[in-house]
């Protein structure tokens, strides 16, 4: 291996200012790349792939084990650092607690007395490194970071009782940081749940009971159901309203409310076209259940299909204001609802439901949001490997109906509610990437030298193994010549 040259005075004039006592050295001037193989003989070893190691956290993840080695692997012992080479940008960087092998894509520094590799460590996991890896990395589908450019990257290179007091300092404050993140993700958490609480009390009638006392003279529900059944054409749904008895309903309604199954409520419930359709560079948008996964309409990467196409669907086919998509299959249960007039079609992995003009379309799609039609959904679901909620268990689904101006009333306290949790969520979303770029600003810091105060300073100058890195780094390069590793 060729001697790695010493940075020279006018790249070190080209980098940020140091401590007096620290020096600028190249990565590879101070680190020994391992080229230990273990050949695959079919022993069951303690095994890192790149999948193993988590992104930006510097851990493994709980699916690393023992596993049958029979292929070319790198070895490495206790207190080495793993660092993935490739696609840099997922930042896999690991410092070993245990002996084992690990994929040839991940490259293996040796624990030396005169490094600390926690200190490397999160100088890997620092921003400025990862955006520089990434940058510098080649090859289109497989980008790998060269050894080459790895080993002459600048690197900061302070005393070692100071890089010691470094992580300690940065143990200390990421500790502190993940401690705040944890509880931001609980509250996130709490947020779910309170979202579907909201939900669930807004359908068994507890949000409108005041309401309900201040409007006793409403409508009951059955004369919505009768309103609709008497403007149901038997030609276009061939269906009736059914009157469920009490012993097939989920719970008791308040008064005047009635329980019916979406079908009832539905003028059609249908999914898109069963044929693949054809593919055009422009035309009409077609959606896919990625288009709605995230619980919003997504179009910012959709496929588009032909003028002529669309205008051959059937009209229950054509989503209008005020229809509601569902997802059937896979990420099953996530309603849109649709309130511009936009033309779209979509696959049949996607429900279209048209409400009746007597139901409130916002109303109806709380209640698909609600844990009571996901609960209704997941038992009527199909499949093995991808569960799919058949259209006719759709059809069948109960929903609560209460008067029509109850359903706008119950809109209203769902929204208020939702408006909040929006605004929290929103700062919670906030917070984590403030958190986050804390994290970044703590790296900054210690690899400038800045993170350490006076009086932590003076403590680590005490130590008895402190000396300048100038003279750490003469004694490395003498300890690596005189191993014979360049």
């Amino acid at each position: 291996m060729k001697t790695i040259k010493s940075l020279t005075e006018a790249e070190i004039a080209e980098l940020s200012t140091l401590p007096n006592e620290w020096k600028w050295t190249r990565l590879g001037e101070i680190h020994i790349l391992k080229s230990n193989k273990h050949k695959g003989s079919g022993e069951a070893l303690f095994y890192v792939g790149l999948e193993h190691i988590s992104k930006d956290q510097g851990t493994l993840t709980k699916d690393v084990k023992v596993d049958v080695i029979n292929t070319v692997k790198n070895s490495f012992k206790r207190g080495d650092l793993l660092y993935g080479k490739l696609r840099p940008y997922l930042n896999k960087v690991y410092l070993a607690n245990e002996d084992g092998v690990c994929s040839t894509d991940i490259l293996v520094f040796e624990s030396t007395p005169s490094l600390n590799l926690n200190y490397s460590k999160y100088f890997f996991l620092s921003y400025k490194f990862v955006n520089d890896m990434t940058h510098n990395s080649s090859g289109v589908n497989l980008p790998r970071v060269s050894t080459k450019y790895l080993q002459e990257y600048p690197f900061p290179f302070p005393p070692l009782p100071e890089q010691r007091a470094i992580v300690s300092k940065i143990e200390q404050l990421f500790s502190e940081l993940d401690n705040g993140i944890a509880n931001l993700k609980l509250a996130q958490e709490q947020l779910k749940v309170y979202r579907q609480a909201a939900l669930k009390k807004a359908f068994e009638g507890e949000l409108t009971k005041k309401w309900r006392e201040e409007n006793p003279g409403v409508e009951d529900s059955k004369c919505v159901l009768n309103k609709v059944k008497s403007q149901v054409s038997t030609q276009s749904q061939n269906k009736k309203i059914q009157d469920f008895q009490y012993d097939e309903v989920p719970y008791g309604l308040p008064f005047k409310w009635n329980w019916a199954s979406l079908s009832d409520v539905s003028i059609s419930i249908t999914d898109g076209d069963h044929q693949a359709p054809p593919k055009a560079d422009s035309g009409v948008p077609f959606i896919v259940i990625s288009n709605i996964s995230s619980g919003k309409l997504d179009m910012s990467e959709t496929m588009y299909v032909p003028e002529k196409y669309y205008e051959n669907l059937a009209a229950k086919r054509k989503p209008q204001p005020r229809d509601l998509l569902y997802s059937v299959t896979g990420s099953y249960g996530i309603p849109i609802l649709i309130s511009e007039n936009y033309r779209f079609c979509f696959q049949r992995h996607i429900a279209l439901i048209r409400p009746h003009t007597e139901i409130s379309s916002k109303y109806l799609y709380y209640v698909l949001k609600s844990p009571l039609v996901y609960k209704q959904a997941t038992e009527v679901a199909t499949g093995t490997a991808q569960l799919t909620v058949p259209l006719s268990g759709l059809r069948i689904i109960k929903v609560p109906l209460p008067p029509a101006e109850e359903q706008q009333a119950i809109v209203q306290e769902i929204e208020t509610r939702l408006s909040v949790c929006d605004k929290i969520q929103q700062d919670i979303e906030t917070n984590l990437e403030k958190a986050e770029a804390l994290r970044q600003s703590i790296l900054k810091k210690a690899f400038e030298g800045k993170l350490l105060n006076e009086r932590e300073l003076a403590e680590v100058r005490g130590a008895e193994d402190w000396e300048p890195a100038e003279v750490l780094l003469e004694k490395i390069k003498a300890e690596k010549a005189q191993n014979g590793r360049k």
